[in-house]
């Protein structure tokens, strides 16, 4: 059968970095398999004002109102008898700008990798309004209800354990496509030795604790304390949030960082990362070859997603100061318990990666009147 390159619309979403890196490395594969890509974040589909909004809100429950954000996610993610409330209305918002674009842009394909949009288009394709098919990379290991909408044609989950669940719940196709990590954070980091010295901790070893884009967590400074008591250096990964970095770069054997580009390098002269998010940045460890250990996780869905990872057995879940401790010194030291997890962590991106979304475009050419 000869290739079909295929058009594709990636629904993205600036929520912190994690979608957008999906996204891009989406977009990469897609192209590099002859297929053309654009790649819009659905906030900015929303009417003016409302995106913005929503991401600010977002962030700053995220960041501040911890306690909130752990109420919307009970209220309008997790599963539950009777009415509950959700996206779709909101999601609804977005349709007249999105149809607009398909028209634009022509795609084979629509993909989000982000729930309001897996939402915008479940909606539209159920009342015939989308007229290609969508399918949905799903990013979380906690799959809520948000991600799930009946009228989406396809799934593409990061275990088959979820796509099973996933399969059960909507009664759609679902597929194994495995952790989408850029080929950087597979490939040997030629900066380790420059980061090593850079580090500069021969009898302290680097565990890096993640915080997000935008240096959220609880009890950081608790946290990045006991790591240093404990006999490490604690390399803090604080985003965009200078205030953090500042107040954390007072600790002692403490290095607080902002944003940084070169993670592979970074990352392969480290020994474990302490996460909170279950996000990209987890798998992006996993792909390295990095331990991962989730401490003080976000509410919602980085708690939920923190337990999934470790029941798949890819990392470890440390309920407490002293489980933490125990986790970093098992995984930090060389021998056959930090080998077994490394092993395990990388049976995620043995999945089938892009080509569900190359084959869906392949029926639907076989399918297309003319």
């Amino acid at each position: 059968m000869n290739a079909v390159p295929g058009r594709f619309l990636i629904l993205s979403a600036g929520m912190g970095s994690g979608h957008h890196a999906v996204a891009a490395e989406l977009a990469r594969r897609l192209e590099a398999g002859g297929g053309r890509t654009t790649t819009v974040d659905v906030l900015d589909l929303l009417p003016p004002g409302i995106g913005s909004g929503l991401r600010s809100f977002y962030r700053s429950v995220i960041c501040r109102m911890p306690v909130v954000y752990a109420g919307l996610y009970t209220a309008f993610f997790r599963a539950g008898g009777g009415p509950r409330p959700g996206s779709a209305p909101l999601a609804a918002l977005a349709e007249r700008r999105l149809l607009k674009l398909v028209a634009q842009t022509r795609p084979d394909v629509v993909v989000p990798v982000f729930h309001l949009a897996a939402q915008l288009t479940g909606g539209l394709r159920s009342r015939g309004a989308l007229p290609v098919p969508s399918a949905v990379v799903i990013t979380d290991f906690a799959v809520h209800r948000q991600w799930l909408h009946p009228g989406n044609d396809l799934h593409l989950c990061l275990t088959r354990d979820l796509a099973h669940q996933v399969r059960r719940a909507v009664r759609r196709p679902a597929v194994t496509s495995g952790a989408l990590v850029a080929p950087r954070f597979h490939a040997p980091a030629p900066t380790v030795a420059d980061w090593q010295r850079r580090l500069d901790s021969p009898d302290r070893p680097p565990v890096l604790i993640s915080t997000g884009a935008w240096g959220a967590g609880a009890h950081l400074a608790q946290t990045t304390r006991l790591v240093a008591s404990a006999g490490y250096r604690p390399v803090v990964l604080c985003g965009t949030n200078t205030r953090l970095r500042r107040d954390l770069s007072r600790i002692a054997h403490a290095d607080a960082r902002g944003w940084v580009d070169d993670m592979p390098g970074l990352m392969a002269a480290s020994r474990a990362l302490i996460d909170n998010a279950a996000g990209q940045m987890a798998l992006e460890a996993m792909a390295v070859g990095l331990p991962v250990v989730s401490y003080r996780p976000i509410p919602g869905h980085g708690r939920e997603g923190a337990r999934r990872m470790a029941e798949h057995g890819l990392t470890d879940y440390a309920p407490d100061p002293w489980a933490l401790i125990r986790a970093l010194d098992k995984l930090t030291a060389s021998g056959p318990a930090r080998e077994r997890r490394i092993t395990t962590a990388r049976s995620l991106f043995s999945g089938a990666g892009v080509l569900p979304l190359e084959a869906l475009v392949r029926l639907e050419a076989l399918v297309r009147p003319g």
